[in-house]
């Protein structure tokens, strides 16, 4: 009778090892998180820019609680401790719906915020000839970091006064200007052929993708984990009934 019990019993807690598993994981990234936002938080404390407090106390608040729900959810689940894993589920039901809603509804504005607003700016400097200083750093480094050159019409943009940084050493990307093309470059330079407002908007839009795509991610697996947990408790209430039984010599063969 023994023998057989101690099956029943492991059957009936066979989200256990899974829950602990997938929780271990989900703390790892809780404290990649919170360890990249500290740093991120850091960086622009240190650059003097202002940061709004209310978006950053949320962000450590969601990655510091689930950290701990995590916790709690494995210390309930070891333990067979169904009060733990209630507030578990509780906390990531709360957790889940939080940013979904939340992402649902700053959709829109978040993208006219930072992908609009950012393409708004860039078209405002043209035309390039005139642009302030700091405009025209922001120009040079965006045609170094993507290989192009120019806005909306390629080198075009510049005139006669094409950058060093629209200057072109990979084949492939390259147009020759042979001096006639545009007028006062230099003979046979090697320029980006392709403009930069296309390329700066697209890795844009695929950036806020990304961040929203992780965002419902994140809240995806939330859910899963609550679902097991809800899972888990059953199976631990089932779990605590069967030994209850078997101590109260009232136990029938077939009843679990």
């Amino acid at each position: 009778m023994q023998k057989s019990s101690v099956v029943v019993v492991a059957d009936k807690t066979s989200l256990k090892r899974p829950f602990v598993f997938a929780n271990a994981v989900h703390m790892a990234l809780c404290f990649f998180m919170l360890k990249m936002t500290v740093i991120w938080h850091g960086d622009l404390l240190q650059t003097g820019k202002m940061v709004p407090s209310i978006p950053v106390a949320m962000m450590y608040a969601i990655e510091v609680g689930c950290l701990l729900l995590s916790v709690l959810g494995v210390f309930g689940a070891c333990k067979g401790k169904r009060w733990c894993l209630i507030l578990y589920a509780a906390g990531m039901a709360a957790v889940s719906q939080t940013i979904i809603i939340r992402t649902a509804l700053s959709y829109q504005d978040v993208y006219e915020k930072r992908v609009v607003r950012d393409e708004s700016k860039l078209l405002a400097m043209m035309p390039l000839s005139g642009p302030s200083k700091g405009n025209r750093t922001l120009l040079h480094n965006i045609q170094e970091e993507f290989e192009c050159c120019g806005l909306i019409e390629g080198y075009k943009d510049w005139g006669a006064s094409i950058p060093a940084s629209c200057n072109c050493h990979y084949p492939g990307k390259c147009v020759r200007l042979r001096g006639s093309a545009t007028l006062g470059a230099p003979k046979n330079q090697y320029v980006y052929r392709a403009p930069c407002l296309p390329i700066y908007v697209s890795e844009l839009k695929l950036a806020f993708f990304l961040v929203m795509a992780i965002q419902f991610g994140s809240a995806v697996f939330w859910i899963i984990l609550l679902v097991m947990s809800i899972k888990l408790m059953g199976q631990i209430k089932k779990k605590q009934e069967f030994i209850a039984l078997l101590q109260s010599n009232t136990y029938v063969p077939g009843a679990f």
